[in-house]
């Protein structure tokens, strides 16, 4: 196989491989630096008129598996067209998802859409980032969809086993902005592994044959002495 690994469009790195059959285990453990700084608040920062955007991310401005702006654009006007462009309108649209919807790993479904997490208004953080991304997306503010490591730096632990979080970024003054619908405050240690248009660009893998997820576990640490990290084998 020549193309193991390839960059898809929005700059991801992807690994194709061929399982055999049977349990097949995948690691992996590493240690990244962090400024240590929270998630930047900008309140000033304005929102571009659609002739100034640049081309790559245009394609943030339109429906998507997840994101159906179609059904959520008059909904969209009608809550936050009243308020500021800018940075106001987008706090307004990561308040909104965080308000209505209802977190609870309970509530996980992996083909919900952002209408439909708007209607049961329950869901895990994937859904809190397509509802807002969706939104955002109708007010004609360009947003991603973000996936990755978040662990308790700087908050309470909290007790639920470790997952893989998602968030979203949107295009104000030239630049992407971190925004996260679930939490809604900045956070320390946010670690981007992929990003796209919705959850269907950056799923943790994607299987062309018959799968099953035996295990799933996820550990995400402050660690203040990279020296005293113990490989995998030994923490297991």
């Amino acid at each position: 196989m020549r193309d193991r690994q390839r960059v898809d469009p929005y700059g991801n790195i992807c690994t194709r491989l061929v399982a055999p059959p049977g349990l097949l285990e995948i690691r992996s453990q590493f240690v990244v630096e962090d400024s240590g700084l929270p998630d930047e608040v900008c309140p000033a920062a304005q929102q571009w008129d659609f002739a100034a955007l640049p081309s790559e991310t245009l394609p943030f401005l339109l429906g998507s598996r997840y994101c159906d702006t179609e059904k959520l654009s008059t909904l969209a006007w009608s809550l936050f067209g009243g308020i500021q462009s800018g940075w106001q309108r987008a706090q307004a649209i990561c308040d909104y998802a965080h308000d209505r919807i209802e977190f609870g790993y309970h509530h996980a479904r992996g083909d919900r859409a952002a209408s439909e997490g708007h209607e049961e208004r329950r869901g895990v953080c994937r859904d809190f980032a397509h509802l807002a991304v969706t939104l955002s997306r109708c007010m004609n503010i360009p947003a991603r969809y973000c996936t990755g490591y978040l662990g308790d730096i700087g908050v309470p632990r909290d007790p639920a086993p470790m997952d893989f979080s998602a968030w979203y970024e949107v295009f104000l003054d030239g630049r992407w902005f971190t925004f996260d619908a679930r939490h809604n405050h900045p956070r320390i240690g946010r670690m981007v592994i992929a990003k796209g248009r919705d959850a269907a660009d950056v799923a943790i893998s994607t299987a062309f044959g018959p799968a099953r997820l035996a295990r799933f576990n996820v550990i995400t640490d402050e660690c203040k002495d990279p020296g005293r990290v113990k490989p995998l084998e030994e923490a297991a």
